[in-house]
This record gives C-alpha cells, sequence and structure tokens, in this order.
C-alpha cells in the first residue's frame, strides 16, 4: 500500500509551508483581482493559511471552506479572528453547496491531492455563478518548484523516496490548461508564481524542510547514517550563511460561462 502524506499538524504545518503559502497566494489572489464583497470557496483549506489571506486581501462577504483533516480544520478555526469565514469538514470531488453559490473559488496547493483532479474542477465549476472565477494553483513538481526539492533530491541519493501528491503531474501548466478547458470553464490562462523565503541558518532550513510530511515521515524510518548522508548532500548544495530559496508554483485561472 502507497504511503500518504499525513497532515495533522496545523502548527506545524504553519510552519513549514503555511508561510509559502501566504507568499505565492498574494500574487495569485491579485493576479485574479476577484472584486472586493464576494462570496468565496476556499476548497483544501488545510489550517486555514488560504483563508485567511483571501480575508485580509479581497475583503470578501463570506468564505466557506472545506478540507478533510480534522486537526487542520481545529487550527484553521483557532486561527481565524474574522467573521466572515466558515470551516466544514468535507471532500473537495463532493462540495456540499449548492450549484451556483460563490463568486469565486479556489484551490490553493490542494489540486494534486484530490483523488480525481478532473471531478475536483467540476465540482469548483459547480458551485460558482457564472461570469464568476475558478482557479488554482499548486507547486511544479515535476519541474522542481517544490521549495525543498534539493532535499528530495538528497534522500533519492540514498535510494529512498518522499512521498508526493498522488498526481503531481496535474500541476504542469499544460495539464492545468486541459483541466480548465475540459471542465467547461471559459477564459483559461495560466502563469508561473515564483516566490522566495529567507532561512538565517542552514539549521534552520533543514529543520523547517524536515517537518514537512513528505520528508519527515521518510526520514523517520532510514538509519542515522542516512540520515546524516541526507543532510549534508543538502548542506553541500547551499552556501553557507543565510539561505534565500525559492518555490514555483504553477496556477491557473478561468471563469464559468454565462
Amino acid at each position: 500500500m502507497t504511503e500518504v502524506m499525513r497532515f495533522d499538524d496545523g502548527e506545524g504545518y504553519e510552519a513549514m509551508m503555511g508561510v509559502w503559502s501566504a507568499l505565492i497566494g498574494a500574487d495569485f489572489l491579485d493576479w485574479l483581482a476577484v472584486p472586493d464583497g464576494s462570496e468565496w470557496a476556499d476548497i483544501g483549506c488545510g489550517n486555514g493559511a488560504s483563508t485567511e489571506l483571501i480575508v485580509e486581501w479581497t475583503k470578501p462577504t463570506s468564505v466557506e471552506a472545506i478540507d478533510p483533516s480534522p486537526a487542520q480544520l481545529e487550527f484553521a478555526r483557532r486561527r481565524h479572528r474574522y467573521g466572515v469565514a466558515n470551516f466544514t469538514l468535507a471532500s473537495a470531488t463532493q462540495l456540499p453547496f449548492g450549484a451556483a453559490t460563490f463568486d469565486a473559488a479556489i484551490m490553493a496547493l490542494v489540486i494534486f491531492f484530490v483523488p480525481d483532479p478532473a471531478k475536483g474542477v467540476a465540482e469548483l465549476r459547480r458551485v460558482v455563478r457564472p461570469g464568476g472565477t475558478v482557479a488554482a494553483y499548486a507547486w511544479d513538481m515535476e519541474g522542481g518548484g517544490f521549495p525543498y526539492e534539493d532535499v528530495h533530491l538528497a534522500m533519492r541519493s540514498v535510494g529512498t523516496e518522499p512521498i508526493l501528491p498522488p498526481h503531481s503531474e496535474v500541476a504542469r501548466l499544460d495539464a492545468l490548461q486541459r483541466l480548465w478547458t475540459d471542465a467547461g470553464l471559459i477564459d483559461v490562462e495560466t502563469r508561473e508564481i515564483v516566490a522566495q523565503r529567507v532561512f538565517p541558518t542552514f539549521d534552520d532550513y533543514w529543520a523547517m524542510a524536515v517537518s514537512a510530511p513528505g520528508i519527515g515521515q521518510v526520514l523517520a524510518k532510514l538509519s542515522a547514517q542516512q540520515v546524516d548522508h541526507v543532510r549534508e548532500s543538502v548542506r553541500g548544495s547551499r552556501a553557507s550563511g543565510e539561505l534565500v530559496v525559492l518555490g514555483r508554483a504553477n496556477a491557473v485561472r478561468g471563469r464559468v460561462a454565462a
């Protein structure tokens, strides 16, 4: 049985990936240009990082956020300081909302985790009103855009594989374009979004990288010697002192036809 990533630590996810989500998400929301006062759906909201950004960046009337992880939702509810967001346990392929409910629906770093990506996009389209926006962004895993890609490469050097999203291939620009077009969305556009994050030292970077579920779950099963080899391989590819790390996501947007 293939091991899957476990997202059961909202606080840990915030430090490891929530910051990245905000860095990419700000450019993403600017690109969408959804008017203030709109009604949003945040599908696969995780620990609420993307929901919080929607609230702060777009001044929505409401945000309905769903996720399949109770632990992530618990953290999201604790962190959320606004009254316009509601968090619900649900699946991206069976949204608990009526048709044409929202002005915009997004997936932030989620589409490659959805068991059936095409069905997930169809659900996004279903719940958005005519003229509304359906959009997503995800790490370009196959193109080396994941922020901790050097750790993945070092793990492979000792004969072990990181745990990847089950559908990494759908994060390619051509695949996103096809998914959105096949779902019947119009005015479909794609783009790359690059963000950088500064880590004071290598140790700070390493601690953050190994907290990623797809990395930490695997390293925990290796010998101390193997882990040391991975760590030193990564260190050797980084300059000493402050580290500037880049992440690259692919994004897509489209509209529901009138």
